[in-house]
């Protein structure tokens, strides 16, 4: 029987308000919905060793990097540099994209499942992990809104251009440092500083082995805003400056001392060089870029981004008509705040940078001088790739929507509660009731108002979410690829190649194309020694001027020729004396062509040189253990 009411009392009306998720609960299910949306884009290439993402060079060469990585930790081998390919000399890998970062603590996933089921965790990682980073960011220091938190985070980790780094430069994508190398960089507390500079130094010098060209954008960009900052709100600057400075110098002392061998190794070690094999300001956006859709988005096509970006793993921009106007809209409504304008800032300068040292527009040169050539020749710029600069507005935007949503959500609730027009919310600074100018009907900064009849919150989501849904991303393009041959998959190999002594592939490669040999080394662990590859390195031994993989010889040149052009060369007695040579540098043992577009031509080319070979488990095998004695 129910208790009776007590006198004088009215029973309460029943609470019908939904119930919310708990904090933790909420958090996880943005985090799943994150992993969820990487899986889907790599879903093309799992359980398919067939397939590789479309620029396959980058991926064969992150998926040997990765088997590098385990094997240096299984045998106890210098991580720093690999003899395993371009042999006899061997590749500096401290001064390529080795990516230890994600190849040590990838070791188990290699060895169990292999170097592409550890190339797509990777790729899986990079991308929910930069998100959910960006995500806890947001919801720790700037928005108080969980939904505006997980929005910033999903266009962090998701926006176009990320997404064309990660099927190819795992380098580029793994930015989920980023985050928190910035909240400890410009960290509110100025107590503690040993601590934050401890950890800041620690995840810098992690972060170099990840992608020291995502740590340089990272220092560019920090500077830059600290800058605009520091203009826009001078106070606070000077009362920031002394524990900011301090914390970085902790983190300077900290990570010189973990990183100094390595960084000997880069610049002087075996197998260093100098510059790059390619001219960085080559690599540039066209302006019309930053208003059109990617390929890798639901209104992507193959023909429009061809023309804007130097190629499908450098459309950076790309942002989209609806989503610039949305910027713009967010900073003039929020331009009194020092935060807002810094970022406004620092978006643009960057954007800028990316146009090279030409503008060009609809694939044509305007003549229009662009700001990057003011900064071409400075040290570490002149190495950095324009078309890359934004990749540092990825992130600009991401905070501006969180803020906006954020600031929707908090007069919503400042109406519902009935305080005061332009009263403060929790997390804004002093003196944000005015941050937002004054308030008035329609504006935010007091009651949400309407527009028709409907809260300008929802239209506002409206506009964020017209925005952001043409550029969803769709999964990454895949293309076929040449199995192993069985004859190196199965181990064949090995009655052929005895220690010391190489396997070379037919063509073997030398420059900046395709390797199947570093293919088939990824995915037997590395388990024989090969020419060639797929890397930067010097010249010559004598001249440290970098160059795509090693010094041509003559014996691949002419195999790589007749693969290109399908046609079989006239071979002399010369040929054949310099294929010896050849063969002897390299320290051949077994000579292998799996399959192959102008696998014919390459075939006869090679019993030219060699004498005929023999079909063993789906390749074509020369024993040159005779010839090389």
């Amino acid at each position: 029987m129910a208790a009776p009411t007590a006198p004088g009392t009215v029973d309460a009306a029943p609470d019908r308000r939904p119930r919310r998720l708990p904090a933790r609960a909420a958090d996880a299910l943005v985090v799943a919905g994150y992993l969820a949306l990487a899986v889907l884009l790599t879903v093309g290439q799992w359980g398919r060793p067939g397939r590789l993402f479309h620029q396959a060079g980058d991926q064969i060469l992150f998926e040997w990097m990765l088997a590098r990585a385990a094997r240096a930790v299984t045998g106890l081998e210098n991580p720093l540099h690999s003899s395993a390919l371009n042999a006899p000399d061997g590749v500096n890998l401290m001064a390529n994209t080795s990516v230890l970062g994600l190849g040590v603590p990838l070791t188990p996933v290699t060895l169990l499942f292999g170097s592409q089921a550890a190339f797509l965790v990777a790729v899986v990682g990079c991308l929910a992990g930069t998100a959910t980073a960006w995500y806890v960011l947001l919801r720790r220091r700037l928005v108080e809104s969980r939904v505006a938190a997980a929005v910033g985070g999903l266009f962090c980790g998701f926006a176009p251009g990320m997404v064309a780094q990660a099927g190819a430069h795992l380098h580029m994508a793994a930015q989920f440092l980023v985050p928190a190398i910035l909240a400890l960089v410009f960290h509110p507390d100025p107590r503690r500083a040993w601590r934050h500079g401890s950890l800041l130094g620690l995840l810098v010098a992690y972060q170099v082995f990840l992608g020291e060209e995502v740590l340089v954008f990272l220092v560019l960009a920090a500077g830059t805003f600290a800058l605009a900052y520091a203009a826009a709100d001078r106070a606070a600057a000077r009362r920031l400056a002394p524990a900011l400075l301090a914390r970085l110098g902790i983190g300077v002392a900290v990570s010189l001392p973990l990183l100094a061998y390595p960084l000997w190794f880069q610049f002087f070690g075996p197998g260093h060089y100098r510059g790059m094999p390619f001219h960085a300001y080559g690599y540039q956006l066209d302006a019309a870029s930053f208003t059109a859709s990617a390929r890798q988005t639901v209104l992507g096509d193959d023909h429009l981004p061809g023309l804007l970006a130097p190629n499908p793993t450098e459309e950076n921009s790309f942002f989209g008509p609806g989503l610039l106007v949305l910027a713009v809209v967010i900073v003039s409504w929020l331009w009194r705040r020092p935060l807002v304008r810094a970022l406004a800032v620092c978006g643009v300068l960057f954007a800028l940078l990316s146009l090279g040292a030409q503008v060009r527009l609809d694939g044509a040169a305007t003549g229009i001088p662009g700001p990057y050539r003011l900064v071409a020749e400075l040290p570490l710029l002149d190495l950095a790739v324009p078309a890359r600069f934004p990749l540092v507005c990825i992130p600009v935007l991401g905070i501006l929507l969180a803020l906006s949503l954020d600031r929707l959500r908090a007069a919503a609730q400042r109406a519902t509660a009935g305080d005061p027009p332009g009263a403060a919310t929790a997390g804004d600074p002093p003196g944000a009731e005015t941050a937002d100018g004054p308030p008035g009907k329609g504006t935010v900064a007091g009651a949400p108002g309407t527009v028709g009849g409907v809260p300008v919150r929802l239209l506002w989501g409206g506009a964020v979410a017209a925005a952001l849904l043409p550029l969803f991303p769709t999964p990454i393009r895949t293309v076929p690829a040449w199995p192993v041959p069985a004859f190196v998959a199965e181990g064949g190999w090995r009655a052929y190649v005895p220690p010391g002594r190489t396997l070379v592939p037919v063509p073997p490669v030398t420059g900046a194309g395709i390797s199947p040999a570093m293919l088939w080394s990824a995915r037997t662990g590395l388990a024989f020694p090969t020419p060639g590859g797929y890397f930067i390195g010097p010249r010559a031994a004598d001249d440290p001027a970098a160059r795509w993989g090693a010094p041509d010889r003559p014996t691949a040149a002419l195999l790589r020729r007749a693969a290109e052009t399908g046609e079989v060369p006239a071979v002399t007695d010369a040929d054949r004396r310099r294929a010896v040579e050849d063969l002897r540098h390299w320290r051949a043992a077994v000579v292998v062509q799996g399959g192959l577009h102008h696998g014919d031509p390459v075939r006869r080319t090679v019993d030219a040189l060699l004498g005929p070979g023999r079909e063993i488990a789906g390749a074509h095998v020369w024993d040159v253990r005779p010839l090389v004695g």
